[in-house]
């Protein structure tokens, strides 16, 4: 009896113990906020360190479908990323606002003396190196193998050239302070429904769908959103407009990657 005894007491005190754990006290919720807290804060460093893997490594079976080497994918990918941060300037436009700054001079607030200065605001239109040059330069590069197969691939190129180049420039609009906005995933979806459209019936085009589908996706982000919209590029009244200025994530590249990925 005694050890029987015991064992239920062994086993209720367990349960008890289980209960306490999957139902704490209300009167102390601290231990159960702290546990919380935790799973969280482990939650957002797994996802912050998985999902750029899992970004990078579409990027790169993106480009290797876009016939490159393992190695060639990788240096265009760190070309992208590297030269995110590089803009090129293009031409500078005057605003009309004026801006007050400080004189930085000795007698700067002396009687008589004027601590600020009326100043006209300009814009810098740039081009941005990784947003836009490295993609440009791949579709060029790109551009021989399209140019060398049948009239048929060339054909489906310049149908989705210019379908993405109108659509983008339809949907694309200038917002004050921020630059020209576009859905990001329309350059994609139009260059894939084209390519898909006149290529996907052959198995023999095969090796040309994420070609076209690459220079078709940035095709439109570029020439539909950007260069179109250039007259709009003073209402944004924005310090710097940079073509491809959001650099890896810009429109142009997620287009073009996301096309290639998918066709």
């Amino acid at each position: 009896m005694t050890a029987a005894a015991a064992d239920y007491y062994f086993a209720n005190d367990v349960s008890q113990t289980v209960i306490c754990m999957f139902y704490p006290d209300e009167r102390n919720p601290l231990p159960s906020l702290r546990t919380s807290g935790c799973l969280v804060l482990c939650t957002l460093i797994l996802v912050a360190c998985v999902v750029p893997l899992l970004l990078v490594n579409a990027a790169q079976s993106a480009l290797e479908n876009l016939h490159l080497s393992p190695g060639a994918a990788m240096l265009v990918l760190f070309a992208t990323v590297l030269g995110s941060p590089i803009n090129l300037p293009l031409v500078r436009y005057p605003l009309p606002n004026e801006v007050e700054v400080p004189v930085l001079h000795p007698l700067a607030g002396t009687p008589g003396y004027p601590q600020y200065r009326r100043l006209r605001q300009e814009m810098l239109v740039a081009v941005n190196v990784g947003g836009c040059i490295v993609p440009l330069l791949l579709a060029v590069w790109l551009l021989r193998h399209i140019v060398a197969g049948p009239p048929a691939v060339l054909t489906t190129l310049l149908a989705g050239v210019v379908l993405n180049t109108a659509v983008c420039w339809y949907f694309a609009r200038p917002v004050r302070g921020f630059g020209i906005a576009l859905p990001l995933f329309i350059p994609a979806a139009v260059a894939l429904t084209v390519t898909w459209a006149g290529l996907g019936r052959d198995a023999a085009l095969e090796d040309f769908l994420a070609p076209v589908a690459f220079v078709s996706g940035i095709s439109g982000p570029l020439f539909g959103a950007d260069l179109l919209h250039w007259k709009d590029f003073q209402k944004v009244s924005a310090g710097v407009v940079s073509i491809g200025g959001a650099g890896t994530w810009d429109g142009i590249v997620v287009a073009g990657l996301l096309s290639a990925l998918l066709a």
